[in-house]
C-alpha cells in the first residue's frame, strides 16, 4: 500500500509545484508590443504628478522633487520597503532600462531581470494606466538629473522575501484589465476616475486590507489605520467627506487645506505637493469623481489609549 501511496505523492507534489510554477512567472511586456511613438514631454510631467513619482522616489530629506535617488523607507506589516533609485543613473538607476522594462516595472510589476517587485510599489493601481502615458512618463525621467548611490535591501523577513510568492498575490489581487469607467458619465468625471484608480492610486493608501496586504474592495476609500503605525488614512468616501464639495476637495488638492481650516498632515504633504501641479482641470475631475462615489463605511478606528498621569 505504501509503495503505490508514495509514486502518487511525489506526482501530486510535482504537479502541485509545476501548477505554482505556472502561476508564478512574471509577466512582461515585449518591446514588439510597443510601436513607434513620439513621446510627449508634457504629458510625461503630468503622468509623473499624477503617479506622485517624486513621494517615493525623491531622495529623503531635500527639496529637490526631480533627484530620484530613492531611499524613503516604506513601513508594512510585512516588512520595512526602500524606494529604489529610478533616476536616469546608468549604474544605480533606470539610465539602462528600455522602454519596455519601463512599461513591464509599472503595469506588471515585473523587473528588467524577470523577477517580481513587491507590491509596495502600487502596481496594481499602476496596471490600469495607459500605456502612452507610461512611455511618456518614461520619456520624462530620462530629462531629469541622474542620482548615484545604490538604495539598501529591502527588510522583509521569510517567507515574504520570496519573490517567487509574490506571482501568488499578483494572481489574487491583479487583474490586468484596462480602467474602464461608466460611459454614461461625461469626459470631465472619466478624466478624474481614471486618474484616482490608475496613476493617483488613491485607494492603495485610503482602503483597509486583508491578512494578505490585498485591498478588501467592498471597503475600497473607505479609510484604514496608517501603515506607517501611528494615525489614521481618512475615508475619502462621501461618507467621510460629506461636509466636503466638490470646491473643498479640488482647493485641498491645490493648497492642502481643508474646509475647516486644518492642513494635510503625514505623507499626504507630499501627495499635495504633486496634485498643486497638476491642471485646475484635472484637479476638478478628481474632485468630482471623488464626491460621486458611494458612502462606504470603513473600518472601526481603534480607542484612543488614556494617558496615564
Amino acid at each position: 500500500m505504501l509503495r503505490r501511496i508514495l509514486p502518487l505523492a511525489g506526482l501530486g507534489g510535482l504537479i502541485g509545484f509545476g501548477v505554482y510554477w505556472w502561476l508564478t512567472i512574471p509577466a512582461t511586456v515585449a518591446a514588439s508590443a510597443l510601436p513607434a511613438y513620439q513621446p510627449n514631454l508634457a504629458n510625461g510631467l503630468t503622468t509623473f504628478n499624477a503617479g506622485g513619482c517624486s513621494s517615493c522616489h525623491a531622495v529623503p530629506k531635500q527639496d529637490d522633487r526631480t533627484r530620484l535617488g530613492g531611499g524613503l523607507a516604506i513601513p508594512s506589516p510585512f516588512g520595512t520597503f526602500y524606494a529604489p533609485n529610478i533616476s536616469p543613473d546608468p549604474n544605480d538607476g533606470i539610465g539602462r532600462w528600455s522602454e519596455a522594462d519601463f512599461v513591464t516595472a509599472v503595469m506588471k510589476g515585473t523587473s528588467p531581470s524577470g523577477t517580481h517587485y513587491f507590491p509596495a510599489f502600487p502596481y496594481t493601481s499602476y496596471q490600469h494606466a495607459r500605456v502612452n502615458d507610461v512611455r511618456d512618463l518614461f520619456a520624462y525621467l530620462k530629462t531629469l538629473p541622474p542620482v548615484a548611490g545604490k538604495v539598501r535591501d529591502h527588510d522583509v523577513p521569510f517567507p515574504f522575501d520570496i519573490r517567487r510568492n509574490v506571482g501568488v498575490w499578483k494572481f489574487l489581487f491583479m487583474d490586468g484589465k484596462p480602467f474602464v469607467a461608466d460611459a454614461s458619465r461625461s469626459a470631465h468625471w472619466y478624466r478624474g476616475a481614471y486618474l484616482v484608480n490608475s496613476l493617483g492610486h488613491c485607494a492603495e493608501c485610503h482602503s483597509p486590507r486583508n491578512f494578505l496586504g490585498g485591498i478588501v474592495s467592498s471597503q475600497r476609500f473607505a479609510g484604514c489605520s496608517n501603515p506607517e503605525g501611528e494615525g489614521w488614512v481618512p475615508n475619502i468616501t462621501p461618507r467621510g467627506l460629506s461636509d466636503w464639495s466638490v470646491k473643498d476637495v479640488a482647493y485641498f488638492l491645490e493648497s492642502g487645506q481643508t474646509p475647516d481650516g486644518d492642513s494635510a498632515g503625514g505623507s499626504m504633504v507630499g501627495v499635495i505637493r504633486n496634485t498643486s501641479q497638476l491642471s485646475s482641470t484635472d484637479r476638478d475631475a478628481i474632485a468630482e469623481y471623488i464626491k460621486s462615489l458611494p458612502p462606504v463605511e470603513g473600518p472601526p478606528k481603534p480607542l484612543k489609549k488614556e494617558k496615564q498621569s
